[in-house]
């Protein structure tokens, strides 16, 4: 695996250039499940965070929850890692409050456009596998 693999995706980037739509297949293998991911970022706003439990030992949460639904470890560790979410606070009872940045609004902008302009039959396909 290359590292520019590795990489977010650049910030500035519209997705509406000649290189195609900011989630697309070619240019953004290493999101994980993209359509859980935007799923994820669609339903992440002020009033609907992302919740980290910590482990503090490893820095990085051992539950993520969203709307009491838990999210994969590996979505929102790439959410982290990627700068599309950032520690708001915590709640009273120690869970960390995560919400988008402007970053991450961009992006979920960005993936939004390019899932509507898929047919049903590639949401399918990416819908099952990833």
């Amino acid at each position: 695996m290359s590292t520019s693999q590795l990489q977010p995706p650049d910030p500035r980037r519209t997705g509406n250039d000649e290189s195609g739509p900011a989630m697309d297949a070619a240019k953004t293998s290493f999101i994980p499940e993209r359509a859980q991911t935007l799923q994820v970022l669609r339903l992440i706003e002020k009033h609907r965070p992302l919740l980290m439990l910590p482990d503090e030992e490893y820095g990085f949460g051992i539950l993520w929850v969203l709307d009491g639904q838990q999210v994969q470890p590996a979505i929102a560790k790439y959410l982290m890692k990627a700068g599309f979410v950032a520690d708001n606070g915590a709640t009273e009872f120690g869970a960390r409050i995560l919400t988008l940045t402007d970053t991450g609004r961009r992006f979920r902008d960005d993936g939004m456009r390019w899932w509507k302009s898929l047919g049903w039959l590639q949401r399918l396909k990416i819908t099952l596998l990833g």
